[in-house]
């Protein structure tokens, strides 16, 4: 293979990898002058990929989506195939290999042709409709939100808040967590200057545009644990603690990552935090485990248990 050959490929490989790259960007990568990285691209166009170049503040190159693309051309079977397989990765289906799929499937995105999107957002829609009662994410939303956060630009879109408030936002998209049934957001809000989670089947998906400006990454939470604690506790007016007899391991198997945060504490129990809109609620939830327990907090739990075991030894007649 040739330097010019190897350059080529080089230069195809930094075009699928971020949406908008400057010339002097690909010129540093590359270790080529500006005018070789025109010729450069003048070459992939020859080949059929669509390389778009724009001048001004925030232009650039970026790969487009359809034309011919030759060692990528995927036909409906193909396309079918490689998107069911990404998407039931992206799910968790496939431990460990979830952040790569989800980053497969933007680069996918991105490049494939109209006829071939078609066939994807139909067997999205067939993907989510047996997946059970989680709530279903538009394939759009899904991938655009990846894309930004690969390529480290401002998004906007509407959303809808759990109490029906609406609202627009900018945000600095930062992860997306899969948890349970749906799918989350961390992102750094620009207006509210602080991190917030949203929920992707929340976003309006028309209003969804990813922005030509870039941000430069800040200090993040983690996202899992950031995601794990807003779901846990912000929707809830009662958060419990409960030391659990039971192993953390058997206990993980019986709760949700959205429905609590498990704690081995390495003496054959663990402990449990979790939360409620009820006391009532909690203490259904609790006893469903079938396990043994104390409740180390809060003190209304406590009370209401005492309250609702006098009730429940009357009507057994104890």
């Amino acid at each position: 293979m040739s330097d010019t050959t190897a350059r080529v490929l080089k230069l195809l490989g930094l075009l699928q990898g971020r949406a908008l790259w400057t010339g002097e960007e690909l010129a540093d990568r590359l270790g080529v002058t500006t005018r070789s990285v025109r010729r450069d691209v003048e070459r992939l166009r020859d080949l059929g990929y669509p390389v778009r170049a724009s001048s001004g503040t925030g232009g650039g190159y970026q790969l487009g989506a359809g034309g011919k693309l030759p060692p990528l051309l995927l036909d409906p079977d193909e396309a079918v195939a490689v998107t069911v397989s990404l998407r039931l990765a992206a799910g968790g289906s496939v431990t460990g290999v979830e952040e790569s799929a989800l980053r497969a499937l933007a680069k996918l995105d991105q490049v494939l042709p109209g006829r071939l999107r078609a066939e994807v957002e139909a067997l999205s829609e067939a993907v989510v409709s047996v997946e059970g009662p989680g709530a279903a994410v538009e394939a759009g939303v899904l991938s655009g939100v990846a894309r930004a956060c690969r390529d480290r630009v401002l998004v906007d879109f509407d959303y809808l808040a759990r109490d029906g408030t609406a609202s627009a936002r900018r945000v600095e998209p930062y992860r997306v967590v899969a948890m349970g049934r749906r799918w989350y957001l961390l992102a750094h809000d620009t207006d509210r200057q602080d991190w917030r989670s949203f929920r992707l089947d929340r976003v309006a998906p028309d209003s969804l545009h990813l922005t030509s400006f870039r941000f430069t990454r800040r200090e993040a939470p983690d996202a899992v644990a950031y995601i794990r604690e807003s779901v846990i506790r912000s929707p809830y007016r009662y958060v419990a603690r409960l030391r659990l007899h039971a192993e953390a391991q058997e206990m993980s198997v019986k709760i949700p990552q959205n429905a609590g945060t498990l704690s081995d504490l390495g003496d054959g129990t663990c402990e449990l935090e979790t939360g409620a809109s009820t006391l009532d609620h909690l203490v259904g939830d609790i006893l469903w485990l079938d396990v043994p327990f104390e409740v180390l907090e809060p003190p209304e739990l406590k009370d209401r248990m005492q309250e609702l075991s006098g009730r429940l030894a009357d009507a057994a007649g104890a």
